[in-house]
């Protein structure tokens, strides 16, 4: 039998009716090739956690995690204690998100109308990708803005924010004071993967900040604080700071030759974030994202 790719799932609960599926940040080891590929040199190596809402026979999984494996030991759990009834949430299309929705391909699947459109626009990249997601499992409900759930007696509230990808939802649980913030927020720093809308993501950071909570759990972050019951508010003033710090390099580019722990002395100020080493890729990756996007708005000026 072939090792699963889930050998290394770590599962805690963090909160009375909250599990949380871990798995990576394991120096040294690679899930699917030595060569750079989406699972090993982000959702693995970066570590990814997806998560189960539950009460009683029903559960709302946040994520279907980054491979389908994953998903099955999700699925396995909750059908272990009792669940008779699942229902998926989409944080928003990226691969480590979506990667298991064939293991829930017969559940209800939801996700905001742009996650939707969005795997469709991107369906052949992602299902050749290395590694492929195929056959790529679509939402079956979509909304637009906001929309209320229950699980049991327990009230959670979807609500869309352009924060990362501009088809972020998050999942607010008013009842734990608690919110499941998906990519919008990472531990030490945000992944950027539109650097052209930084400025609308500061917006939704402010946006976000202004929600009444008082914990949050992310899908990137250290084990030990998720498996504690989270981050405070202050992971999100972490990440403007360090998206303000991006948006300098515009004008300030030789800002990009520090080191990383000085370019987000701001963010790491903050208490909320500690250095971890496999992030320098991702940081280097933003900071030529942002002075690519500097070089093609000086050559557009130019060109005037």
């Amino acid at each position: 039998m072939p090792t699963s790719l889930a050998a290394t799932m770590k599962i805690c609960r963090p909160w009375p009716g909250i599990i949380a599926f871990y798995d990576g940040r394991i120096a040294g080891k690679r899930l699917y090739s030595e060569q750079d590929n989406w699972l090993d040199n982000g959702a693995y190596s970066l570590g990814t956690a997806s998560y189960a809402i539950v009460d009683g026979a029903e559960a709302v999984v946040y994520d279907t995690h980054m491979t389908q494996d994953h998903a099955r030991v999700i699925r396995r759990t909750l059908e272990e204690e009792g669940v008779t009834s699942i229902r998926v949430v989409l944080s928003h299309w990226h691969t480590d998100h979506v990667a298991g929705n064939q293991v829930f391909a017969d559940c209800e699947i939801i996700a905001c109308e742009l996650t939707r459109q969005l795997l469709i626009e991107h369906r052949e990249q992602l299902e050749h990708g290395a590694p492929p997601i195929r056959p790529l499992i679509l939402p079956t409900t979509t909304f637009e803005g906001q929309l209320a759930l229950r699980v049991g007696k327990l009230e959670l509230e979807l609500r869309q924010l352009d924060i990362h990808s501009r088809d972020g939802v998050l999942v607010a649980i008013p009842a734990l004071r608690l919110v499941l913030a998906g990519d919008t927020l990472e531990d030490p720093l945000t992944y950027v993967a539109e650097p052209a809308r930084l400025n609308p993501h500061l917006r939704g950071l402010a946006q976000f900040m202004t929600w009444e909570f008082d914990w949050i759990l992310p899908n990137h972050g250290r084990y030990a604080t998720i498996a504690a019951g989270g981050y405070g508010r202050n992971l999100i003033t972490a990440t403007q700071r360090y998206t303000e710090r991006l948006l300098e390099l515009v004008e300030r580019p030789e800002l990009a030759e520090l080191p990383l722990e000085e370019f987000a002395a701001g963010a790491f100020a903050t208490g909320a974030i500690a250095y971890f080493a496999p992030y320098e890729p991702v940081h280097r990756n933003n900071i030529r994202q942002m002075l690519a996007l500097a070089a093609v708005k000086a050559n557009s000026a130019d060109g005037k």
